[in-house]
């Protein structure tokens, strides 16, 4: 039996589940952000989860994956209070799409302006915090889309800011 080889010699079979892996473990990740009073068993989860679709589009992505991922990652830490590792993460993300701007949807760039005002706010730097929430809020406002503008706005305007006022 020949196995079909695919992009830098991943067995094709593997690296449609590296997708679905990718795939499931984001929504899943999603599915614990927005389940009200987590356990600290679904905090540990929901970690897990998202690292586990980081590693497969690792395997798999492109720039574009890889930076949404790094988002996802600094969004987990940061509603988690994780400051330090919301920053890490956050600042990756960021790095990536600089990197791969060619790759990069007009919010991709807003969210990732807003994952860094997050992190900083949970690692308790609200001046830093209030500079990237404002270039997270200006690049939101060039979103294209509408639907997808009003989506990021609403985003923006939600969730716990530790202490930075929200409009």
């Amino acid at each position: 039996m020949t196995l079909n080889r695919g992009w830098k010699g991943i067995d094709m079979a593997n690296e449609e589940a590296h997708r679905i892996f990718a795939r499931e473990s984001h929504k899943r990740t999603w599915q614990l952000l927005e389940t009200s009073n987590r356990t600290p068993g679904q905090d540990v989860e929901m970690i897990e989860a998202a690292f586990t679709s980081s590693y497969h589009w690792s395997k798999v992505g492109t720039g574009l994956n890889h930076q949404r991922a790094e988002w996802l990652l600094a969004r987990v830490y940061s509603v988690l209070g994780m400051g330090e590792r919301a920053l890490y993460h956050a600042a990756r993300c960021q790095e990536l799409t600089e990197a791969h701007l060619d790759l990069m949807e007009d919010f991709d760039q807003a969210f990732a302006r807003e994952g860094l005002a997050r992190a900083h706010a949970a690692a308790g730097d609200l001046k830093q915090a209030a500079a990237f929430k404002k270039q997270a809020e200006q690049a939101g406002q060039k979103i294209g889309d509408s639907e997808d503008r009003n989506y990021f706005l609403l985003d923006l305007a939600s969730g716990n800011w530790f202490g930075l006022p929200v409009p």
